[in-house]
């Protein structure tokens, strides 16, 4: 079982640490409004993981083929949430510019933990890819070694776990970030910064 537990946590960080659009805007939203709210989203992404792993192990290549015809529309999809994401960041940070206290009233877009939490988990699920990529590992061990009901249960596990833990990592270094940059100017730079990064993050999702 202790293997399983290690597969599942090499797995989670093999998903989790490329930084992506996900983790950008992680640490944007810890950056821009608190720990507790970076640290929402990152627990959304791993659900996210978490679920995609259960479904991996569960399902493994038949739901991996069911999802595989649909991923295109999906990262489509996901492209044009990201590039609302990053409108609504820049138009926020330009509107709020000069009015700190509306902007610190302002429960807008993902600027709550639930919102927080729910958006990112949403986004997340986006990605047929990540459900691919569990089902691969998860095939790959059944053929060699094979896992137990038990062994199942530790890497799914194991694969939240490292997840969370890297996700609140990133979410650690936005809030880190927005509290060096705490007057008004430092925190639109920060978020154009964010939403420009987003923006091109959505990009290389259409020419990948």
């Amino acid at each position: 079982m202790s293997d399983a537990f290690l597969a599942g946590l090499v797995a989670g960080y093999g998903v989790a640490i490329p930084v992506g659009a996900i983790a950008i805007l992680i640490m944007g939203l810890a950056a821009r409004t608190s720990f507790k709210v970076g640290a929402s989203a990152a627990l959304g992404v791993a659900t996210a993981d978490g679920l995609y792993a259960a479904v991996a192990v569960l399902g493994g290549a038949a739901l991996a083929g069911v999802i595989e015809p649909v991923a295109t529309p999906l990262r489509w999809v996901a492209v044009v949430v990201l590039l609302v994401l990053a409108a609504h960041t820049a138009w926020s940070a330009l509107r709020h510019h000069r009015d700190p206290a509306r902007a610190a009233r302002s429960g807008a877009g993902l600027a709550t933990p639930m919102r927080a939490y729910g958006g990112i988990l949403a986004l997340t699920l986006l990605n047929p890819m990540t459900i691919v990529y569990f089902a691969a590992l998860v095939l790959g061990r059944q053929a060699s070694d094979g896992l137990t009901a038990g062994g199942e249960v530790l890497f799914v596990f194991a694969a939240f776990l490292a997840s969370a833990s890297w996700q609140l990592l990133i979410a650690s270094g936005g809030s880190l970030v927005g509290r060096l940059l705490t007057g008004p100017r430092g925190r639109l730079y920060t978020a154009l910064a964010s939403s420009l990064l987003i923006v091109v993050l959505a990009i290389n999702l259409v020419v990948s």
